[in-house]
């Protein structure tokens, strides 16, 4: 496990710096972030993301289940100029409905769908919060990239660096996490990343059967976010290994923004 781990304003600012070099500039080339722009993150954490939006003089929500990182969230923000353009919401989003938070022109959802259960069900809920024309933007690794059970956070220093060790079945999967001494509320977690871990396949079969288009797609063999992580140039998947099925083991990110047809 990384110090990024527990250092939750290093992991704040890591957020933003991505968000800001990568992350906007690729919105921009489908809808120009401005100051007249609606933004609500699903999934915000301590909003780190939202920060290049609030800076920027956006109207943001951010929602996130944990009160822990909400109250996180409301501390790093406390003197920023533009804290009254910030609301912060601690609650299941399926609790919230467009008549308390309105209406967006973005949804943002960056390293969050890899996480939600039943993402059919959820990518057709949130549909209501889109102004018309509005766009979402999710980022998510897929499932089989070397790293795609999030076992960074693995105690062990051998398991949090092993690849792909993840995709040994559920029982196997289970007897090497308790070999290496993980912790039992550890496990449990890796293997609800196992379950709800989402392929670019099925994605894209749930964004067409929920009647969104994509409008923008970039694939990365390295992440934006191991810039500032490890110091690593980013670099786009190659075409070589841009194949279906055999680009989900090499793509560590992928960026999309879709709208409703």
């Amino acid at each position: 496990m990384q110090e990024r781990h527990f250092n939750r304003e290093q992991y704040f600012q890591e957020q933003g710096f991505v968000t800001e070099k990568y992350v906007i500039p690729f919105i921009n080339t489908v809808q120009e972030i401005s100051s007249n722009i609606t933004v609500a993150e699903i999934g915000c954490g301590e909003a780190g993301n939202l920060k290049p939006f609030i800076d920027l003089g956006c109207k943001v929500v951010g929602i996130d289940f944990s009160k822990a990182k909400i109250e996180n969230a409301a501390k790093f923000y406390v003197n920023h100029p533009y804290t009254e353009n910030l609301t912060l919401i601690s609650d299941n989003v399926y609790n919230v409905s467009p008549d308390s938070i309105g209406n967006f022109d973005l949804i943002f959802m960056r390293d969050t769908l890899e996480h939600i259960h039943n993402q059919d069900a959820f990518l057709a809920h949130i549909k209501q919060f889109l102004k018309p024309n509005g766009i979402i933007y999710l980022s998510f690794p897929p499932w089989r990239m070397p790293f795609g059970g999030h076992q960074q956070v693995c105690e062990s220093r051998l398991l949090s660096k092993m690849p792909y060790f993840h995709l040994l079945p559920v029982p196997l999967y289970k007897l090497v996490l308790r070999m290496f001494g993980e912790s039992a509320p550890k496990i449990t977690a890796l293997l609800e990343v196992k379950e709800t871990g989402i392929s670019i396949r099925r994605f894209k079969k749930i964004i067409a059967k929920n009647n969104y288009r994509i409008e923008k797609e970039i694939l990365y063999l390295i992440n934006p976010n191991y810039e500032i992580k490890f110091k690593l140039k980013v670099r786009k998947l190659p075409t070589v290994v841009n194949i279906p099925f055999i680009k989900d083991f090499f793509t560590t990110t992928c960026y999309y923004i879709v709208r409703i047809k």
